[in-house]
């Protein structure tokens, strides 16, 4: 499992050989010798080039490797990452990596290889890199992983690279690499990519945010000290075994919340926030009772993560409570296990199979998400891809809501979707016949956005012969646009054929 710390490692211990103390702490398999020879093959492989700042490139796929090894990852993946510019960059080939390191490492640095092989530019260069981006992780979501630390180093190191290729490089890392990384439940990584590109894609911007932030924390530091030794102190007496530490939240998270309260930082409660990580489920909840007990929480602050799980599978009891002095303090509350899921999502359990190759165990899959998206991808052409870009995006990135049918299902949807892409997503018929609907047993009108936990009971009138057209101006998934135009477009065409029979 992975830290539930972040590490800086990669930064103060930047050799192989404190890269293989690290992974051999961890992953008791690893062997230190054919990390060692990674290193050496990759090395003697990139000799004599030099990164844009002039230092030797070998510091790029080691700096990946310790991007890799801070989330715990096996040491074939550790090794995957040392060596994935290999057979782009150099004279070796896939095939000396695979014959050097076996079959597991060949293919995941062949899947970096095709992944990074963007012959496009503009639009075009975007919408190739979405593809490849799901294709991959339909395929191999550990590439993804490689390709996330491979991307977050490069980021990092930026300033030796002309401006208009820094702007390029971030913003598609802010628009396709951290809401990726989002979806997989990495908020560590998500973070990370995210306050990385922030600095070149909105630099007036991040500075101002910066600059708040650290006036915040600063400000805020001695009192949080002593709410959290409070916390600490009041959970162990009632016997509950607890790690108690502050989260500073990331800058462009930051950023995107003060747009939300009108730029007014004292409207942000969780600036720095208050973790308490607990032995078990049974403990979240004794937690929380506690801490009521304590202080007041505020009306409508508290949030059941665990009963009710983000989409990315983040899991946690957040309460937000009047402290002293009529501070406001917003505590989160996790297991350990919740932890790891929370910060390296499908990344922070996974185990050897009998043939040594390294399995992800029951999340080693693509979500379904993402074989939905290569399904859908594999049967449009560029111009219809392109066309529904912004409505894919929608549906991928933007914050998710649960919605439940009067059965007790829960229905996954875009923010903002309405009861007509509740009816779609159940089956096209239903949204086709759609005639009303009642959220949470009262009528509504059908153009209502939902909102997280509503219950939607949809009314279908069975001799309707499909949908309204101008319900398009205000559903917001993609599927049920699609079927919307469908349907108008077929009675356009049955239109024209009863005024021209023999067009």
């Amino acid at each position: 499992m992975p830290n539930t710390t972040p590490s800086n490692t990669a930064k103060t211990q930047q050799t192989i050989e404190g890269l293989c103390d690290l992974v051999c702490q961890y992953d008791k398999k690893a062997d230190r010798s054919i990390i060692e020879h990674a290193y050496t093959f990759a090395k003697e492989a990139h000799e004599g080039q030099k990164r844009a700042s002039g230092e030797p490139y070998i510091i790029h796929p080691l700096a990946t490797a310790f991007y890799l090894a801070e989330m715990h990852m096996p040491a074939p993946i550790v090794m995957a990452g040392i060596l994935h510019d290999v057979p782009e960059d150099t004279e070796k080939t896939i095939e000396d990596v695979t014959n050097e390191f076996g079959e597991d490492v060949g293919n995941m640095v062949g899947g970096i290889t095709k992944l990074g092989k963007i012959k496009y530019r503009g639009i075009e260069r975007y919408i190739e890199n979405l593809r490849k981006m799901f294709l991959t992780m339909a395929a191999d979501v550990r590439v993804v992983f490689i390709k996330f630390a491979d991307r977050l180093h490069n980021l990092e190191t930026l300033d030796h690279i002309p401006p208009k290729k820094q702007y390029r490089i971030a913003l598609e890392s802010l628009e396709i690499f951290a809401p990726i990384a989002n979806r997989l439940g990495m908020g560590d990584m998500k973070g990370r990519l995210e306050d990385a590109s922030f600095r070149y894609v909105l630099p007036k911007e991040y500075e101002w945010v910066k600059n708040l932030s650290k006036t915040g924390r600063e400000e805020k530091k001695e009192y949080l000290d002593h709410v959290i030794e409070e916390t600490r102190s009041l959970l162990e007496e009632s016997g509950v075994d607890v790690n108690v530490q502050g989260r500073a939240k990331h800058l462009y998270s930051l950023y995107r919340k003060l747009l939300q309260n009108d730029r007014n930082i004292a409207r942000i409660y969780d600036l720095i926030a208050v973790r308490v990580i607990v032995d078990s489920l049974a403990d979240c909840y004794a937690a929380l009772g506690i801490i009521h007990s304590k202080w007041t929480p505020l009306k409508g602050r508290i949030k059941d993560y665990i009963a009710q799980p983000k989409p990315n599978g983040y899991r946690s009891l957040h309460t937000t409570v009047f402290c002293e002095d009529g501070e406001i303090v917003e505590f989160q509350i996790r297991t350990k296990e919740m932890h790891a899921m929370n910060e390296y999502g499908i990344a922070a359990h996974w185990s050897y199979d009998e043939n040594g190759k390294v399995s992800l165990g029951k999340d080693s899959k693509a979500p379904e998400w993402v074989t939905e998206l290569v399904d859908i991808q594999q049967t449009l052409d560029q111009k219809a891809f392109l066309e529904g870009l912004e409505e894919l995006k929608i549906d991928i990135f933007k914050d998710r809501i649960f919605v439940f049918t009067p059965q007790g299902d829960v229905i996954d949807l875009p923010e903002e979707s309405t009861s007509v892409d509740f009816a779609y997503a159940i089956h096209t018929d239903i949204g086709n016949t759609c005639s009303g609907a009642k959220v949470n047993d009262h009528v509504a009108p059908l153009e209502q956005k939902l909102k997280n936990g509503d219950m939607v009971d949809i009314i279908v009138d069975k001799s309707r012969k499909g949908p309204n057209p101008d319900w398009i101006k205000f559903v917001k998934t993609r599927y049920a646009k699609s079927k919307i135009r469908q349907y108008s477009k077929s009675r356009i065409g049955n239109w024209i054929k009863g005024i021209l029979p023999n067009s």
